[in-house]
């Protein structure tokens, strides 16, 4: 993590990018936050939901990938923005500014629902695992859980997360098999530009899981949380010059993360659609499953492809979701916290991200298909989504939060659409259930 000694005066990116002359090296150094929290959203989460959703309704989500992407990208920039302008976390901020039982109830779904996602994720990664290497799932989700554990609890994590990220590219090879498979051009234009929607419980609920798992809780708090400890939690907003470019730092940033999750969402269900919906395969039950979208491309080795795939962006994500857990936790109750902070100096915090784990941990051993788990926590952050939403418009139109910095109406429009659709989605699902539809 960078910490200038001239934050305040040019801004802790500003300032390296100041450094560094290499073009190349230069944006690397651009892209932070945003780039981490988007190649965190393509998660095995991510992965398996948009996988379910093609092989299940073929070409007609892909519109989903076209509409959030804007959506998204205010979102996740509304958050950067909180971070930077205030010097604090999402929860650190609705505790000095609205009613603690309000901020205790959010941190707490979101808190449940990371520790279920990671559970999810862990048993995904255990699972692509046994597709190289045949071991029993039970050594694998304990050995893996206590693999995350050590990166965040060693300090190591974000050196470990610069070479992840790498990994997560691995999901655009999605596109090659989406073209090698010969997709009827027809029907994807019409799923991508003419959105579908269908009344049924099966229909919402696949809409739900896509919106849950591509504007997720988790990514929030992170953002937000992430920004503020890149800036050495200082208060932007009394540093006007520092703020004005780093914000506009973080705009780049966050949407090259939000346009790199979105392309790889897209040719997931485009491969699978392509694929497993043509062949009559509506319904992935397991990672061997999804694994014959990448066939066209990779062939024998689509097996190995989808296996890294889902290592190495579970690998990026778990941390990503017991840190955020920990980071809300901890600014809802006052405690010091951070990654780059000693296990002894934020107990607190490290407790909270063990805490996650482990009981991410123990969801593994409930019994429970890891592919159908995914989906469902998916369903579960769609669900909690658009209240989150609601009271992160809240605090960016406060002027006594954010100052001059107030969210602007494009990006409030964006940001509520975000809510309202969400929030709808979920409604639409809970009525229909109710119905027995």
């Amino acid at each position: 993590m960078v910490q200038s000694p001239l934050v305040g005066v040019a801004g802790a990116r500003a300032t390296a990018l100041a450094r560094e002359f290499n073009p190349l090296k230069r944006f690397w150094k651009l892209l932070g936050p945003g780039l981490v929290t988007g190649a965190s959203d393509d998660d095995p989460s991510g992965i398996g939901t948009y996988a379910a959703a093609g092989a299940a309704l073929g070409y007609a989500p892909l519109w989903t990938a076209l509409v959030t992407f804007p959506l998204m990208a205010a979102v996740q920039f509304t958050c950067a923005k909180i971070g930077l302008v205030t010097g604090r976390g999402l929860a650190s901020v609705l505790r000095a500014h609205y009613p603690r039982p309000l901020v205790y109830a959010a941190v707490g779904a979101l808190a449940l629902a990371n520790a279920i996602n990671a559970g999810a994720d862990i048993g995904a990664i255990a699972a692509a695992i046994d597709l190289l290497v045949p071991v029993p799932a039970p050594v694998l989700v304990v050995l893996v859980a206590a693999l995350v554990l050590a990166l965040q609890l060693g300090g190591s994590y974000r050196v470990v997360a610069g070479v992840l990220k790498w990994l997560a590219l691995a999901l655009l090879v999605y596109l090659g098999a989406a073209l090698l498979a010969q997709p009827d051009v027809g029907a994807v234009l019409r799923g991508t530009f003419l959105p579908t929607i269908q009344g049924d419980s099966g229909f919402l609920a696949t809409l739900v899981a896509i919106l849950g798992t591509t504007i997720t809780p988790y990514m929030f708090f992170w953002q937000a949380s992430h920004e503020a400890e890149e800036q050495g939690r200082v208060a932007l907003k009394e540093h006007p010059a520092a703020c004005e470019a780093e914000l506009t730092y973080a705009a780049w940033d966050v949407n090259a993360g939000m346009l790199f999750s979105n392309l790889a969402m897209y040719f997931i269900m485009l491969a699978s659609a392509a694929t497993l919906f043509q062949a009559g395969q509506h319904d992935i039950q397991s990672a061997a499953q999804a694994a014959e979208a990448l066939r066209p491309l990779a062939g024998d080795a689509a097996t190995v492809l989808l296996a890294l795939g889902l290592i190495g962006t579970g690998l990026l994500a778990v941390p990503v979701l017991t840190g955020s857990a920990a980071y809300a936790v901890a600014e809802a109750l006052g405690w010091r916290n951070g990654l780059d902070a000693a296990p002894q100096q934020a107990r607190g915090f490290y407790a909270v991200v063990a805490a996650a784990t482990l009981c991410g941990l123990a969801i593994n051993f409930l019994g429970i298909n890891p592919i159908a788990a995914l989906v469902w926590t998916a369903v579960l952050n769609g669900v909690l989504a658009g209240p989150l939403l609601l009271l992160i418009l809240l605090v960016a139109n406060n002027r006594a939060v954010m100052g001059r910095y107030v969210n602007g109406w494009a990006t409030n429009l964006l940001v509520g659409a975000a809510a309202v659709a969400l929030c709808a989605a979920a409604a639409a699902l809970v009525a229909s259930l109710a119905g027995g539809a």
